[in-house]
């Protein structure tokens, strides 16, 4: 039988604030860290009680710099904690000491309910709820125990379709009307959970993206429940999807009437499938089909760090960077330019090959063509806007002198590394903004700009990788006799491939490296 909520997904632009505010502020156990079973590039981290017990998790999709959503019909709107009724002053008192707006308390159906908002401006209340109660409260941080979160009490959802969403969740997910009061009717499960069913005509309809909330799942005993319910869905036209086997639950997906995205999930095998109790949500895990391995996911997934640890303070500068820092750091310092469609954390891989204990710093290119990243606009596949190169070069100069700043970068021992329309970047600005780069790997490059200004290049050390079957390969020894001819001292080197990359450029750059560590 489907008994209450197993779970609420919901997706973060930031990943350390995210952590900051439900393991710190809201004191909640993190549970589990994963790479997306849809996506492995896309961390996904889980909260709960001490236990990850069913029915206490709220979960996040890491969108890092995503793009933000809008809450609107077809979704759920907010998310509500269970806490102890008598905890709300100290809720109200802690919200204020971190300086976080909260409204309330206010009176919800005969409850008391403090209403904040968290760092992607998603609704969280805390609802006191005497019977709403965790087997396994969690004590592990700063939180007295007695005002500890419980667990999940309810959602809200967005409906144009009122009574055919309730009746869906009636009808499948075990739930029954409570109450009603104006546009809201509250459906209460035997778990004890709500799920407020909100007239949300006249509104506008939801959009996905950073700051909204995915789905809501329902908590089942067993697969059968699963093939039972699923079965019941199809006969309803509901079109529930396969079922999937995610770990730690297995579950199958289907939209109420509203547009609502609904899951349902077994109760076991549970968090501790593959952690013990006492080390929940200390390692990373990837799901068993994911084509990138797990060293490399560490790479390209966010990192972060849990409240009261060192982390990194991001700075809002002009460009989206994400730093990777390695366990054991040697102080050096690679900054990544992507190629056409990558992003920053495209090159992170390669480059942890390079040079394992570097720290990877790596940049996201402003301009866009059909939506995926580059770094100056290309008119022709061999011509580019000249205006938009002088000013992208400009603005990632000014983004360099501020990373320098705020995060106390030596700029005569940062290796740049730019890949294809990011190395035809780096190159350019070599002309145009002479004395920032003085040490650069160029892969797969070619001169851009139509005219080149004057620069003294001495002392800038340079490596040209270049493919021997790319089309663009024939610049390359263009590019190298004009920085050559300014005075720049380039070494280079072809491989036997074309324009993509690959392990053969590994040893190539670590050579070179080596040679100029001498």
């Amino acid at each position: 039988m489907v008994s209450g909520i197993h779970h609420v997904t919901a997706i973060t632009r930031k990943v350390q604030a995210n952590v900051d505010f439900y393991a710190g502020f809201l004191g909640m156990r993190l549970v589990k860290q994963t790479a997306g079973y849809e996506d492995a590039m896309q961390l996904h981290l889980l909260y709960g009680d001490a236990a990850g017990t069913p029915g206490s998790l709220v979960t996040f999709l890491v969108w890092e710099d995503g793009a933000p959503g809008r809450a609107g019909f077809g979704q759920i709107s907010e998310i509500s904690l269970a806490i102890n009724p008598a905890s709300i002053g100290y809720w109200l008192t802690r919200a204020m000491s971190y300086g976080l707006r909260s409204e309330g308390p206010a009176d919800e159906f005969g409850e008391p309910v403090l209403r904040l908002k968290d760092p992607d401006n998603i609704i969280l209340k805390l609802v006191g709820a005497k019977n709403v109660t965790s087997p396994a409260a969690w004590d592990g941080a700063s939180i007295p125990v007695e005002h500890a979160v419980q667990r999940v009490r309810g959602a809200t959802m967005l409906t144009e379709k009122p009574e055919e969403s309730r009746g869906f969740l009636e009808s499948h997910f075990g739930y029954r009307f409570q109450a009603n009061r104006g546009t809201i009717d509250r459906l209460v499960s035997q778990s004890g959970d709500i799920i407020d069913v909100r007239d949300a005509r006249g509104f506008w309809s939801g959009a996905p993206g950073t700051g909204t909330i995915d789905h809501v799942a329902f908590r089942a005993p067993d697969a059968e429940t699963l093939l039972s319910v699923g079965k019941a869905l199809e006969a309803s036209n509901a079109s529930p999807t396969n079922m999937h086997d995610r770990k730690y639950f297995r579950s199958l997906y289907a939209r109420e009437p509203g547009g609502t995205l609904i899951e349902l999930a077994t109760d076991k095998p549970g968090m501790t499938v593959d952690e013990e109790h006492a080390a929940l949500g200390t390692k990373l895990f990837a799901p068993p089909d994911a084509i990138t391995n797990l060293d490399e996911l560490k790479v390209v997934l966010p990192q972060f760090s849990m409240p009261g640890q060192p982390r990194i303070n991001y700075r809002e500068l002009p460009f989206v960077h994400r730093f990777y820092t390695p366990p054991d750091p040697d102080g050096s310092v690679f900054v990544l330019l992507h190629g056409s469609g990558g992003n920053e954390t495209t090159l992170m891989p390669l480059l942890n090959k390079v040079a394992p204990r570097a720290t990877l710093l790596g940049v996201r290119g402003r301009a866009t063509e059909e939506g995926f990243p580059r770094w100056y606009k290309r008119i022709t596949p061999f011509s580019f806007d000249q205006n938009d190169i002088k000013t992208e070069a400009e603005a990632f100069a000014a983004f360099i002198e501020g990373a320098v700043k705020s995060y106390g970068l030596d700029p005569k021992k940062v290796v740049y590394v730019g890949y294809s329309n990011g190395a035809n970047l780096l190159n350019s600005l070599l002309y145009l903004h002479p004395n920032l780069v003085h040490k650069a790997v160029l892969l797969r490059s070619m001169p851009v700009l139509s005219d080149f200004p004057h620069a003294d290049l001495k002392g800038t050390d340079l490596l040209v990788i270049s493919g021997k079957t790319d089309a663009y390969g024939k610049y390359a020894s263009e590019l190298e006799d004009r920085l050559k001819s300014s005075g720049a001292t380039v070494d280079s080197d072809v491989i036997p491939g074309g324009h993509d990359l690959g392990d053969a450029d590994v040893p190539i750059i670590q050579k070179w490296l080596l040679q100029e560590s001498r």
